[in-house]
């Protein structure tokens, strides 16, 4: 319902912000021919139209024009969106974000999009904060400010906020709004949220002659929302009524070609039926969400294949042989030095048996996380590398290789690991970029680095073993394709976004498989870490801890 009267406004302006910049260049040009393709394709062929949103953002490309980039994009995460493809769709506007401006003009779409996202999901108190930020921002018009607080007050009411809601909508002034299918649908919902917040008896007769002049301004999207407030206000009060209009319902989302409202239709049959009907009902609505959630999965493919495809690099047969050989080569090396790494960790387990109790406990917990972080971990990443890059240099390779063996001698005299020269920013997204291939893609933002500022080279250790932990995690457990990191800083608390659309894990598994050692760290660094497996798909990790403890 939200989808379409949010894309019309949308598109409109994104394709006549583009026009002036396509008057000389050739690129800009024939990448404005290729988006007005796309908006037109949009609610015909969601595929189609992100494919040519793809080939115009490479002429966007060409010429450096980040502004068009970001506006492509946001179109092409409300293709994603329209098809299910939430995970992608977020990436996809994060992508757009980091080409944005501090004022750039489709600032407030790309918001909006977020939020209409995450009012999808049912994640309510975000989707607020997210229409919030809209709201803050330049709006192109008034009409537009009225559909995002419409949308703001559905998430209200939804989250239970009744008088928030509907405080909302009683102070838009709709006096001048020339789009009579929005008038009507804010009406509509301030008298569905007067009769959630206190079973106003109006309600039913005012929403029926709404539902009249929506049905005459042939708003069948509008009309599908009535009907589902109609077939709730009669759900316990008069269930053969609630009945009718949940049928109503589902006849107008057939006509709409929305799998997902036929599914809410059906549900609300189901509820009001007689229980004879129920098994027959219920089978269609089991054939309908499988059918739903197996088309969200086949266009979540699609849309990444085509992002993807044209970075892919094709070898010729007899440079992959060299490289499997020299790949054979290196794991040999890489096993050799485990070996030795072993031998030394032994050496150290003997002598460590000469001192007090505590003193072998700690040290011995001392020495194995040194060894899963810098030796394991690190030789892992190397491995990482190598499957990763079809073209590598030979000397760089062994140089880490070194690095990691001084590592493993540094952890056998206990030396203090060398001060790391390299700019730590640049270090958290250099080991991010290595686990980049072409079947998992991972995504930075907020990585800048004044974020760093004051951070000291203990907790810098600290933060970089836990990052690697989780994406080690990722390689070995999760079957994911995209991985997004996000930092934020907040006055001198720092908050790490970690987010993959992998396989998920429950809470016992998570211990189980590695993570255990990031939330230790996370103790050392007096922070928090907060492990969210109730998402729709993969993992959500959220890590945030401050700045001046010790």
């Amino acid at each position: 319902m939200i989808r379409n009267l949010l894309f019309s406004l949308f598109s409109f302006f994104l394709i006549a912000s583009c026009e002036e910049s396509s008057k000389i260049n050739p690129n800009i040009k024939k990448a404005d021919k290729l988006y007005e393709e796309a908006i037109n394709l949009l609610e015909k062929n969601d595929v189609k139209a992100y494919e040519k949103l793809q080939g115009a953002i490479s002429y966007y490309s060409k010429e450096n024009d980040f502004s068009n980039i970001s506006k492509s994009l946001i179109v092409q995460a409300n293709a994603q969106k329209n098809r299910g493809d939430f995970l992608g769709a977020e990436s996809t506007l994060v992508e757009a974000l980091k080409m944005m401006k501090e004022n750039d003009e489709s600032l407030y779409s790309l918001y909006d999009t977020m939020a209409t996202l995450k009012l999808n999901q049912n994640q309510y108190s975000q989707a607020i904060e997210w229409y919030d930020k809209a709201l803050s921002v330049k709006i192109e018009s008034e009409q537009k400010r009225l559909s995002i607080l419409n949308n703001k007050s559905v998430a209200e009411y939804k989250s239970g906020k009744y008088k928030q809601a509907l405080d909302i909508l009683q102070k838009l002034d709709l006096s001048n709004l020339s789009d009579l299918n929005l008038k009507n649908r804010i009406k509509d919902n301030i008298e569905y949220i007067k009769w959630l917040d206190n079973n106003n008896a109006e309600a039913q007769i005012n929403i029926e002659n709404i539902l009249k002049l929506k049905l005459e301004n042939d708003d069948f999207w509008g009309a599908n929302s009535s009907y589902a407030h109609l077939a709730e206000i009669n759900k316990k009060s008069n269930p053969e009524k609630s009945l009718y209009y949940a049928k109503k319902m589902l006849d107008i989302a057939q006509l709409n070609k929305s799998p997902e409202d036929r599914l809410e239709a059906i549900e609300r049959i189901i509820y009001v039926d007689k229980p004879a009907n129920t098994n027959s009902h219920f089978q269609i609505y089991k054939s309908l969400s499988d059918s739903i959630q197996a088309s969200r999965n086949d266009y979540t493919t699609k849309f990444a294949f085509i992002k993807y495809e044209n970075t892919k690099v094709k070898a010729e047969k007899a440079e992959k042989e060299n490289q499997l050989l020299w790949q054979y080569f290196l794991s040999g090396l890489l096993v050799a030095l485990l070996i030795i790494i072993i031998i030394l960790y032994k050496k150290r387990q003997k002598k460590l048996q000469q001192e007090k109790e505590i003193e072998v406990k700690n040290s011995q917990l001392k020495i194995s996380k040194k060894v899963h972080d810098i030796v394991a971990n690190g030789i892992y990443q190397v491995m990482t590398k190598i499957e990763n890059q079809e073209h590598f240099d030979k000397e760089e390779a062994l140089d880490e290789l070194e690095f990691v063996y001084e590592k493993s001698r540094d952890i056998s005299y206990e030396k203090e690991d060398s001060k790391n020269e390299q700019d730590f920013s640049e270090k958290i997204s250099n080991i991010i970029g290595s686990f980049n291939n072409d079947t998992v893609k991972t995504y930075v933002a907020g990585n800048e680095k004044n974020i760093w500022e004051n951070v000291n080279q203990p907790k810098q250790e600290e933060i970089y073993q836990i990052i690697r932990e989780l994406l080690v995690n990722m390689k070995k457990h999760s079957k994911a394709n995209l991985v997004s990191f996000r930092f934020e800083r907040i006055n001198n608390e720092i908050t790490i976004h970690y987010k993959d659309n992998g396989i998920g894990m429950s809470g016992v598994v998570i211990y189980k498989n590695g993570l255990s050692n990031a939330v230790s760290r996370i103790e050392i660094l007096q922070g928090q870490i907060i492990f969210d497996t109730e998402t729709e798909k993969g993992l959500k990790v959220d890590i945030s801890f401050p700045v001046t403890k010790n």
